[in-house]
């Protein structure tokens, strides 16, 4: 017998949502935050990263900056290449007790359109002094990563939002900045699914490998569940 009482669990945010949490913002800088991460769908370290100057107020475009570090190791006798797992190298054969490492960035730049709502929020922002002045920048929120999270999850409390299922492990997880870029996703692939959709999707967002946009088509299991139920329409009738 099912529990009539027992409330299914969501797998991501709908922007009604997003628009409750919006509402329990106690700042401006706080609701922008939240709206950003939404109606961009950037990760929170680009959000963070924001300046003015990333800001074309004029054609409504926001310049997204991504750096991404990657660590080599190499064979401190040889430099040859190693994997994490190499424990003798494949080029000299010598024993490799401690793999030598060096860090490359990687820096990737995407100009992403806002919404006008979005944009006037921004530019009201702005022109009242939101943006923090740091190391010569006017950094939009100037904020860590930690404060951000903060921010993102006591608005999520203070609307009283439950947890929401991972799709992956069924387990339940916190609502997070992430959780904002996921929901993002999802919105833009139940409005477009088609292949130049998903396409201009995996742009927008910056991903480099498809199948990590490809993964929003599923949409919490919609589409597995509603087939699923058609194989078995002809034995209710």
């Amino acid at each position: 017998m099912k529990n009539s009482q027992m409330p299914s669990m969501e797998t991501y945010l709908e922007p009604k949502t997003v628009d409750l949490m919006e509402e329990e913002a106690r700042y401006a800088r706080d609701r922008l935050l939240i709206r950003v991460l939404f109606h961009l769908g950037c990760r929170v370290s680009e959000a963070l990263a924001l300046t003015v100057d990333d800001i074309d107020l004029g054609k409504g475009l926001v310049t997204i900056i991504h750096l991404k570090s990657r660590a080599r190791l190499f064979c401190p006798r040889c430099q040859a290449r190693l994997a994490r797992a190499h424990q003798f190298c494949p080029a000299c054969g010598s024993k490799v007790k401690k793999a030598g490492k060096s860090e490359t960035e990687h820096r990737r730049l995407r100009a992403l359109p806002i919404d006008p709502d979005t944009l006037q929020i921004l530019k009201d922002y702005i022109s009242h002094g939101g943006p923090v002045l740091r190391h010569g920048k006017r950094y939009i929120f100037g904020i860590n990563r930690h404060r951000a999270w903060g921010i993102v999850r006591d608005c999520a409390e203070r609307a009283k939002l439950p947890h929401l299922l991972n799709p992956q492990t069924g387990k339940s997880r916190g609502i997070s900045p992430h959780r904002l870029r996921d929901a993002f996703a999802v919105h833009a692939v139940k409005l477009d699914d088609s292949g130049d959709g998903l396409r201009l999707l995996q742009e927008h967002l910056g991903h480099v490998n498809f199948n990590t946009t490809a993964k929003y088509r599923k949409i919490s299991g919609v589409e597995h569940r509603e087939w699923y139920e058609k194989l078995w329409e002809k034995d209710i009738h």
